[in-house]
Formats: C-alpha cells, structure tokens, sequence
C-alpha cells in the first residue's frame, strides 16, 4: 500500500538567513509511504501531523537536516514503513520559483 500526503501546508522557521530564522515562513511537504497491509494500518493523519510537529518543533537551519531528521523519526514512530519519498519545499523564499529538496530511502 501507499500512503501519499499531498501539498501539507504550514509556516514554521526555517533556514540559515536572518529572516529566516525570526518569522515563520510557508513550507509544503509531500510525502509518500509504503507499507504492507496485513490487518494493520499506518494512520495518515498521525503521520502528517508528526512532520509538521517536528518542523515546527525543531527549526531546522537546512531542508537537508529536516529531511534526515524526519526520515529517522518517522520509521522509529511508524515501523510498519518500508520506504518513504519526502519533499519539502519553500514557496515564497525566490519571487520565480519554488525551491524543493526530496529524499528517497529505503527500509
């Protein structure tokens, strides 16, 4: 099975700038999850809000290290992952473009 948690949308701090690390800024995450299903289920609403939870409770300096972070602390929380695609992006931080960084790992 997968699981696919499309455009999550939150402000948090986020970034190495200055203004970056005073005022919250839109961040959006995409998120896919496979599993086996085999009578148990990965609940899709603790999985999205354990990663705005962590973003916003750690202010990550880099993309980089949120996305290491939350690979980690999302397999600990829900072992039943097998691999887990994750992107974040941050609409607002270029006038032209959105910026994104993604991670696949395999379990």
């Amino acid at each position: 099975m997968t699981i696919k948690i499309k455009d999550l949308e939150f402000e948090t701090i986020i970034g190495i700038l200055d203004f970056e690390r005073t005022a919250e800024q839109k961040v959006r995450v995409n998120c896919s999850v496979e599993y086996d299903y085999y009578h148990q289920f990965l609940d899709y609403a603790l999985i999205a809000k354990h990663i705005e939870t962590e973003m916003k409770a750690k202010k990550f300096e880099l993309i980089e290290e949120a996305l290491l972070s939350l690979k980690s602390s999302l397999k600990i929380a829900f072992p039943l992952i097998n691999s887990l695609v994750l992107e974040i992006s941050k609409p607002d931080i270029l006038n032209n473009c959105e910026v994104s960084l993604s991670e696949v790992s395999i379990f």
